[in-house]
């Protein structure tokens, strides 16, 4: 399934979606991606801070992928 994301509200609810699919709490999550309870919690509220790193793991321990695509055309998965 596509989360085409347009901006950092859709994100934050993103990963706390995802978080709670997995059946992580935030202090659980947080621990596996070495981070604290309280910095994820204000991720998942407003990603504005996160960095690309913190990301790729959470979206790996989420079991979800980051990908770009351009809107402008609808391609095939995979082709640029």
């Amino acid at each position: 399934m596509h989360y085409p994301l347009t901006n950092p509200l859709q994100l934050a609810h993103l990963l706390m979606s995802a978080r709670k699919a997995k059946g992580l709490t935030q202090a659980a999550a947080a621990a596996r991606v070495g981070m604290s309870q309280s910095r994820l919690s204000v991720l998942e509220t407003d990603p504005s801070s996160l960095t690309f790193e913190q990301l790729l793991a959470l979206m790996s321990l989420y079991e979800l992928r980051v990908a770009a695509q351009d809107k402008r055309a609808a391609s095939a998965p995979g082709s640029w």
